[in-house]
Protein backbone atom coordinates (compact mmCIF):
# COMPACT_ATOMS: atom_id res chain seq x y z
CA UNK A 1 0.00 0.00 0.00
CA UNK A 2 1.22 3.70 -1.22
CA UNK A 3 2.07 5.84 1.87
CA UNK A 4 -1.10 8.05 0.42
CA UNK A 5 -3.14 5.32 0.59
CA UNK A 6 -2.08 4.40 4.06
CA UNK A 7 -2.96 8.39 5.20
CA UNK A 8 -5.83 8.62 3.72
CA UNK A 9 -7.17 4.77 6.16
CA UNK A 10 -5.37 6.45 9.57
CA UNK A 11 -7.74 9.62 8.88
CA UNK A 12 -11.01 7.22 8.47
CA UNK A 13 -10.10 6.07 11.92
CA UNK A 14 -11.63 7.57 15.19
CA UNK A 15 -8.71 9.16 17.63
CA UNK A 16 -9.07 6.22 20.00
CA UNK A 17 -7.93 3.42 17.32
CA UNK A 18 -5.04 5.83 16.45
CA UNK A 19 -3.99 5.94 19.92
CA UNK A 20 -4.39 2.36 20.12
CA UNK A 21 -1.94 2.01 16.83
CA UNK A 22 0.78 4.13 18.37
CA UNK A 23 1.01 2.26 21.91
CA UNK A 24 4.31 1.06 22.08
CA UNK A 25 5.75 2.26 18.97
CA UNK A 26 5.39 6.56 19.65
CA UNK A 27 6.63 7.81 22.55
CA UNK A 28 4.29 9.96 24.31
CA UNK A 29 1.63 9.29 22.01
CA UNK A 30 -1.19 10.00 24.08
CA UNK A 31 -0.10 14.17 24.39
CA UNK A 32 -0.78 13.91 20.01
CA UNK A 33 -3.99 15.15 18.54
CA UNK A 34 -5.19 13.38 15.49
CA UNK A 35 -3.24 15.41 12.87
CA UNK A 36 0.21 14.88 14.76
CA UNK A 37 -1.02 10.75 15.44
CA UNK A 38 -1.01 10.35 11.91
CA UNK A 39 2.07 12.38 10.71
CA UNK A 40 4.13 10.16 13.61
CA UNK A 41 1.77 6.63 12.22
CA UNK A 42 3.40 7.85 8.72
CA UNK A 43 7.16 8.58 9.79
CA UNK A 44 7.55 5.31 11.61
CA UNK A 45 9.79 2.80 9.17
CA UNK A 46 8.03 0.84 6.08
CA UNK A 47 7.57 -2.48 8.10
CA UNK A 48 6.07 -1.14 10.86
CA UNK A 49 3.79 0.54 8.62
CA UNK A 50 2.86 -3.02 6.97
CA UNK A 51 2.17 -4.10 10.75
CA UNK A 52 -0.60 -1.31 11.11
CA UNK A 53 -2.29 -2.50 8.15
CA UNK A 54 -1.98 -6.17 9.74
CA UNK A 55 -3.72 -4.49 13.15
CA UNK A 56 -6.26 -2.93 11.28
CA UNK A 57 -7.15 -5.57 9.15
CA UNK A 58 -7.49 -7.56 12.57
CA UNK A 59 -10.30 -4.98 13.54
CA UNK A 60 -11.96 -4.74 10.00
CA UNK A 61 -14.51 -8.37 9.98
CA UNK A 62 -15.95 -6.95 13.62
CA UNK A 63 -16.19 -4.03 12.35
CA UNK A 64 -17.89 -4.35 9.26
CA UNK A 65 -20.31 -6.61 11.37
CA UNK A 66 -21.12 -3.61 13.66
CA UNK A 67 -20.92 -1.04 10.60
CA UNK A 68 -23.42 -2.91 8.37
CA UNK A 69 -27.26 -1.98 8.99
CA UNK A 70 -30.06 -3.71 6.91
CA UNK A 71 -30.77 -1.64 3.98
CA UNK A 72 -34.31 -1.22 5.40
CA UNK A 73 -32.88 0.66 8.15
CA UNK A 74 -30.91 3.33 5.97
CA UNK A 75 -27.69 4.26 5.44
CA UNK A 76 -24.55 3.04 6.76
CA UNK A 77 -23.34 3.23 10.83
CA UNK A 78 -20.16 4.74 11.57
CA UNK A 79 -17.49 2.07 12.45
CA UNK A 80 -17.35 1.51 16.59
CA UNK A 81 -13.65 1.33 17.68
CA UNK A 82 -12.73 -1.74 19.21
CA UNK A 83 -10.35 -0.20 21.88
CA UNK A 84 -12.04 0.31 25.12
CA UNK A 85 -14.29 3.37 25.49
CA UNK A 86 -13.53 5.76 27.86
CA UNK A 87 -15.96 6.57 31.06
CA UNK A 88 -18.67 9.10 30.43
CA UNK A 89 -21.15 10.50 33.15
CA UNK A 90 -24.37 8.84 32.55
CA UNK A 91 -26.16 12.33 33.77
CA UNK A 92 -25.07 16.56 33.32
CA UNK A 93 -25.76 16.18 37.48
CA UNK A 94 -22.99 13.73 37.88
CA UNK A 95 -20.44 16.80 36.45
CA UNK A 96 -20.67 18.07 40.37
CA UNK A 97 -19.20 15.40 41.46
CA UNK A 98 -15.99 15.64 39.64
CA UNK A 99 -12.91 17.46 41.32
CA UNK A 100 -12.43 20.92 40.47
CA UNK A 101 -9.33 23.04 39.77
CA UNK A 102 -8.95 24.38 43.48
CA UNK A 103 -9.24 20.77 44.49
CA UNK A 104 -6.55 19.70 42.09
CA UNK A 105 -4.28 22.12 43.47
CA UNK A 106 -4.73 21.86 46.69
CA UNK A 107 -1.79 21.04 49.28
CA UNK A 108 1.18 21.95 46.35
CA UNK A 109 3.53 24.22 48.54
CA UNK A 110 6.16 23.65 51.47
CA UNK A 111 4.77 21.41 53.75
CA UNK A 112 5.37 21.90 57.42
CA UNK A 113 8.19 20.80 59.19
CA UNK A 114 8.01 17.63 60.47
CA UNK A 115 10.46 15.39 62.19
CA UNK A 116 12.20 12.68 60.25
CA UNK A 117 12.78 9.28 60.58
CA UNK A 118 13.80 6.76 57.52
CA UNK A 119 11.63 4.35 56.33
CA UNK A 120 12.80 0.45 56.88
CA UNK A 121 13.34 0.33 53.00
CA UNK A 122 15.99 3.36 53.76
CA UNK A 123 18.23 2.03 56.51
CA UNK A 124 18.17 -1.46 54.33
CA UNK A 125 19.44 0.28 51.78
CA UNK A 126 22.13 1.62 53.52
CA UNK A 127 23.41 -1.18 55.93
CA UNK A 128 23.49 -3.49 52.72
CA UNK A 129 25.84 -0.87 50.85
CA UNK A 130 28.33 -2.15 53.41
CA UNK A 131 28.12 -5.56 52.34
CA UNK A 132 28.23 -5.16 48.53
CA UNK A 133 26.17 -2.74 45.82
CA UNK A 134 22.45 -1.85 46.53
CA UNK A 135 19.91 -0.93 43.59
CA UNK A 136 17.11 1.61 44.71
CA UNK A 137 13.95 1.55 42.57
CA UNK A 138 11.31 3.81 44.41
CA UNK A 139 8.72 6.41 42.89
CA UNK A 140 9.83 10.00 42.56
CA UNK A 141 9.42 11.49 46.67
CA UNK A 142 10.05 8.21 48.22
CA UNK A 143 13.64 9.72 49.53
CA UNK A 144 16.21 8.04 47.29
CA UNK A 145 18.43 11.23 48.15
CA UNK A 146 18.69 10.31 51.70
CA UNK A 147 20.25 7.10 50.88
CA UNK A 148 22.56 8.70 48.51
CA UNK A 149 23.65 11.61 51.40
CA UNK A 150 23.73 9.20 54.46
CA UNK A 151 25.85 6.59 52.26
CA UNK A 152 28.47 9.13 50.68
CA UNK A 153 28.60 10.41 54.76
CA UNK A 154 29.61 6.94 55.47
CA UNK A 155 32.29 6.27 53.41
CA UNK A 156 33.72 9.84 53.59
CA UNK A 157 34.12 8.91 57.30
CA UNK A 158 36.19 6.04 56.46
CA UNK A 159 38.33 8.61 54.11
CA UNK A 160 37.22 6.81 50.54
CA UNK A 161 36.78 9.23 48.31
CA UNK A 162 32.82 9.36 46.83
CA UNK A 163 31.99 9.77 43.02
CA UNK A 164 27.93 11.16 42.69
CA UNK A 165 26.69 10.69 38.66
CA UNK A 166 24.17 12.21 36.61
CA UNK A 167 23.09 12.46 33.10
CA UNK A 168 22.69 16.08 32.87
CA UNK A 169 24.83 19.19 33.65
CA UNK A 170 22.03 20.95 35.18
CA UNK A 171 21.30 18.44 37.66
CA UNK A 172 24.91 18.32 38.71
CA UNK A 173 25.06 21.82 39.24
CA UNK A 174 22.02 22.06 41.46
CA UNK A 175 23.75 18.47 43.24
CA UNK A 176 27.06 20.32 43.98
CA UNK A 177 24.40 23.51 46.04
CA UNK A 178 22.46 20.61 47.83
CA UNK A 179 26.06 18.71 49.26
CA UNK A 180 27.98 21.79 49.57
CA UNK A 181 25.19 22.95 52.38
CA UNK A 182 25.63 19.56 53.48
CA UNK A 183 29.50 18.92 53.85
CA UNK A 184 30.90 22.34 53.30
CA UNK A 185 32.26 23.60 50.22
CA UNK A 186 35.98 22.14 51.00
CA UNK A 187 34.44 18.46 50.63
CA UNK A 188 32.50 19.11 47.56
CA UNK A 189 33.93 19.24 44.06
CA UNK A 190 32.43 19.25 40.36
CA UNK A 191 33.58 17.82 36.90
CA UNK A 192 31.78 18.19 34.09
CA UNK A 193 32.77 19.34 30.55
CA UNK A 194 32.22 23.19 31.18
CA UNK A 195 33.11 23.16 34.55
CA UNK A 196 35.87 22.34 37.18
CA UNK A 197 36.18 23.10 40.46
CA UNK A 198 37.78 21.22 44.03
CA UNK A 199 38.78 18.19 41.37
CA UNK A 200 40.50 17.00 44.66
CA UNK A 201 37.51 17.12 47.28
CA UNK A 202 36.17 13.76 48.74
CA UNK A 203 32.83 14.27 47.48
CA UNK A 204 33.04 14.34 43.20
CA UNK A 205 29.74 15.25 41.28
CA UNK A 206 30.26 14.57 37.53
CA UNK A 207 28.49 13.26 34.65
CA UNK A 208 28.20 9.83 33.82
CA UNK A 209 30.27 10.27 30.59
CA UNK A 210 33.16 12.07 33.02
CA UNK A 211 33.41 8.85 35.34
CA UNK A 212 33.29 6.43 32.34
CA UNK A 213 36.50 8.64 30.65
CA UNK A 214 38.39 8.51 34.03
CA UNK A 215 37.54 4.77 34.21
CA UNK A 216 38.80 3.94 30.65
CA UNK A 217 42.39 5.95 31.51
CA UNK A 218 42.63 3.97 34.45
CA UNK A 219 42.09 0.75 32.52
CA UNK A 220 44.73 1.75 29.87
CA UNK A 221 47.43 2.12 32.74
CA UNK A 222 46.96 5.87 34.03
CA UNK A 223 47.00 6.25 37.99
CA UNK A 224 44.19 8.64 39.29
CA UNK A 225 44.61 8.70 43.40
CA UNK A 226 40.62 9.67 43.28
CA UNK A 227 40.05 6.12 42.05
CA UNK A 228 42.82 4.12 44.29
CA UNK A 229 40.86 5.83 47.47
CA UNK A 230 37.12 5.42 45.42
CA UNK A 231 34.82 4.02 48.05
CA UNK A 232 31.06 4.48 46.42
CA UNK A 233 29.60 5.22 42.86
CA UNK A 234 26.40 6.67 42.87
CA UNK A 235 24.55 6.46 39.73
CA UNK A 236 22.16 9.19 39.45
CA UNK A 237 18.56 8.56 37.30
CA UNK A 238 19.99 4.93 36.42
CA UNK A 239 16.94 4.20 33.93
CA UNK A 240 19.06 5.78 31.36
CA UNK A 241 20.86 2.02 30.88
CA UNK A 242 17.84 2.05 28.39
CA UNK A 243 19.20 4.90 26.16
CA UNK A 244 19.52 3.41 23.19
CA UNK A 245 22.29 6.69 22.91
CA UNK A 246 23.76 7.01 26.27
CA UNK A 247 23.16 3.85 27.70
CA UNK A 248 26.03 2.31 26.86
CA UNK A 249 27.98 4.85 28.95
CA UNK A 250 26.53 3.46 31.98
CA UNK A 251 26.85 -0.21 30.66
CA UNK A 252 30.66 0.68 30.99
CA UNK A 253 31.03 2.75 34.14
CA UNK A 254 29.43 -0.37 35.64
CA UNK A 255 31.73 -2.90 34.31
CA UNK A 256 35.06 -0.67 34.83
CA UNK A 257 34.28 0.27 38.17
CA UNK A 258 37.02 -0.70 40.94
CA UNK A 259 36.30 -3.65 42.46
CA UNK A 260 36.69 -1.92 46.03
CA UNK A 261 33.92 0.65 45.20
CA UNK A 262 30.51 0.04 46.07
CA UNK A 263 27.79 0.66 43.45
CA UNK A 264 24.42 3.14 44.68
CA UNK A 265 22.03 2.64 41.57
CA UNK A 266 18.80 5.23 42.02
CA UNK A 267 15.71 5.71 39.58
CA UNK A 268 12.21 5.69 40.05
CA UNK A 269 11.50 4.30 36.49
CA UNK A 270 13.78 1.08 36.04
CA UNK A 271 11.49 -1.16 34.04
CA UNK A 272 13.77 -4.44 34.48
CA UNK A 273 15.10 -3.76 37.86
CA UNK A 274 15.91 -7.52 38.62
CA UNK A 275 17.50 -7.99 35.59
CA UNK A 276 19.54 -5.08 36.00
CA UNK A 277 20.27 -6.70 39.39
CA UNK A 278 21.01 -9.92 38.24
CA UNK A 279 23.13 -8.73 35.50
CA UNK A 280 26.04 -6.70 38.19
CA UNK A 281 26.13 -10.03 40.13
CA UNK A 282 27.42 -11.95 37.16
CA UNK A 283 29.61 -9.10 36.22
CA UNK A 284 31.02 -7.68 39.52
CA UNK A 285 32.92 -9.88 42.78
CA UNK A 286 30.27 -8.62 45.06
CA UNK A 287 26.93 -9.34 45.90
CA UNK A 288 23.98 -6.75 44.38
CA UNK A 289 20.98 -6.52 46.61
CA UNK A 290 17.75 -5.01 44.87
CA UNK A 291 15.59 -2.28 47.25
CA UNK A 292 11.77 -1.93 45.71
CA UNK A 293 8.71 -0.54 46.65
CA UNK A 294 5.88 0.99 44.50
CA UNK A 295 3.93 3.13 47.15
CA UNK A 296 4.05 6.86 46.51
CA UNK A 297 4.78 9.01 49.35
CA UNK A 298 3.72 12.03 47.16
CA UNK A 299 0.64 11.00 45.39
CA UNK A 300 0.56 11.70 41.12
CA UNK A 301 -2.35 14.32 40.02
CA UNK A 302 -2.05 15.04 36.06
CA UNK A 303 -3.97 18.33 34.48
CA UNK A 304 -4.83 19.47 31.12
CA UNK A 305 -3.67 22.95 29.77
CA UNK A 306 -5.49 24.15 26.75
CA UNK A 307 -3.74 26.19 24.24
CA UNK A 308 -6.20 29.16 25.71
CA UNK A 309 -4.45 28.93 29.08
CA UNK A 310 -7.42 26.86 30.97
CA UNK A 311 -6.18 24.99 33.18
CA UNK A 312 -8.62 21.45 34.30
CA UNK A 313 -8.22 18.50 36.02
CA UNK A 314 -7.76 15.39 33.70
CA UNK A 315 -9.84 13.04 35.23
CA UNK A 316 -12.65 12.82 37.39
CA UNK A 317 -10.56 12.28 40.65
CA UNK A 318 -8.10 14.34 41.73
CA UNK A 319 -5.16 11.54 41.86
CA UNK A 320 -4.26 9.73 39.14
CA UNK A 321 -6.62 6.41 39.46
CA UNK A 322 -3.91 3.46 39.88
CA UNK A 323 -4.98 -0.13 38.37
CA UNK A 324 -8.80 0.96 37.75
CA UNK A 325 -11.03 2.22 35.03
CA UNK A 326 -10.62 6.00 35.18
CA UNK A 327 -12.91 8.55 33.52
CA UNK A 328 -11.78 11.93 31.68
CA UNK A 329 -13.22 15.63 33.13
CA UNK A 330 -16.14 16.34 31.18
CA UNK A 331 -14.28 20.06 31.05
CA UNK A 332 -11.34 17.84 29.38
CA UNK A 333 -13.59 16.56 27.35
CA UNK A 334 -14.83 19.17 25.77
CA UNK A 335 -11.29 21.24 25.46
CA UNK A 336 -9.81 17.78 23.40
CA UNK A 337 -13.00 18.12 20.92
CA UNK A 338 -12.33 21.54 20.68
CA UNK A 339 -8.78 21.81 19.99
CA UNK A 340 -9.79 18.43 17.59
CA UNK A 341 -11.75 20.63 15.69
CA UNK A 342 -9.23 23.81 15.82
CA UNK A 343 -6.53 21.46 14.48
CA UNK A 344 -8.04 19.06 12.12
CA UNK A 345 -10.90 21.26 10.48
CA UNK A 346 -12.60 19.91 7.92
CA UNK A 347 -10.48 16.92 7.83
CA UNK A 348 -12.00 15.08 10.89
CA UNK A 349 -15.22 14.71 8.80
Amino acid sequence: MRTDDLKQLLHEQPVKRLHWLAKGRIHRHFRLGKARLIQALLALPPEQHHQILDDLSRLRPSTQRTATRHPSQGSRAHPRSETPRLATPSHPDQRESCVTVADLLEGIGVPPPQPFHPDAWQEEAITRLREGDVIVSVPTGSGKTYVAIEAARQAMAVDRTVIYTSPLKALSNTKLTEFVQLFGADRVGILTGERRHNPHAPLLIMTTEILRNLLYDAAGGEIDMRLDTLGLVILDESQYLADPERGVVWEETIILCPTQARLLLLSASIGNPEEIAEWIRHIRAVPCTLIQHHHRSVPLRAGYLHPSGKLTPLFTTRDIPRGQPHALHPETRRLFAEYERETLGSRGH
